[in-house]
């Protein structure tokens, strides 16, 4: 029997990878995105299904999970990845953004939770992996609400993982550093316009500073950890916040 792995904001970047890794493992994946054309082109390829979400609201997150059940019954795997970014110092720092960050990155992902888990605690296996950030252990400025809704994702995947630990859910975070994906891309571009500096040395002095290993992650090794923390191998792990981080917290 195949596997049913719910992975959000699976259109692009960490997302897919997650996706196209799960169902290389045998999963049939349900893809999650705002973006439709993109989410169906790519469940069309992966031989999953895609639903349009904006699980920046209850009403999304519930009604995401709610076909999900009815077309499959039920969901093994739930991967919380959705999520963008916003820069600002804190006095100019948009209150609606704040907002929307919080609902999407951190209220969704216990929203989602909440409603696998009756299903997952049923069959007595459920696997739960919160794509987090290195921002979710360590700070940087201009980032209040993306750092804020990181670091209680950890929280939230580590009260999952106590909860869940005697129904055989597991709930790990992984922390990356930065990963070469379009929101990455986007950043690069703006640093570069705001600091009068060449991409290239933006990711050499400003994102790669921190790291012992001076490259940024690609999307398959987030998703390769994905697919290991959702395997039997790693029913032993949970509650963890995985550091990708290429040595960053290292220091």
């Amino acid at each position: 029997m195949k596997k049913i792995a719910l992975v959000t904001g699976a259109a692009s970047g960490i997302g897919l990878a997650c996706a196209e890794r799960l169902a290389k493992e045998g999963c049939e994946v349900i893809l999650a995105d705002v973006n439709e054309t993109a989410g169906k082109e790519h469940a069309s390829r992966l031989e999953g299904s895609f639903f349009r979400s904006d699980l920046s609201t209850r009403t999304g997150c519930k009604a995401l999970v709610d076909e999900v059940l009815k077309k499959h019954g039920t969901v093994h795997i739930l991967v919380n990845n959705a999520g963008y970014q916003h820069v600002a110092p804190i006095e100019e720092f948009p209150e609606e953004q704040w907002e929307r960050m919080l609902a999407l990155m951190l209220t969704a992902p216990f929203l989602l939770t909440r409603y696998c888990w009756p299903a997952m605690k049923k069959q007595r296996w459920g696997r739960i992996v919160n794509i987090a950030s290195i921002h979710a252990l360590v700070a940087s400025p201009y980032k209040a609400a993306y750092i804020s809704a990181k670091h209680g994702l950890v929280g939230l995947t580590k009260t999952a993982a106590l909860e869940g630990g005697e129904f055989g859910i597991t709930a790990n975070a992984i922390c990356p550093a930065y990963v070469r994906t379009p929101l990455v891309a986007g950043q690069i571009a703006d640093q570069a316009k705001a600091n009068r500096m060449s991409p290239e040395e933006v990711i050499e002095k400003v994102m790669l500073a921190p790291a012992a290993v001076k490259r940024l992650i690609e999307p398959g090794e987030v998703a390769d950890c994905v697919a290991y923390l959702c395997s039997d191998s790693a029913a032993v792990i949970t509650g963890a916040a995985l550091a990708m981080d290429l040595g960053w917290t290292a220091r």
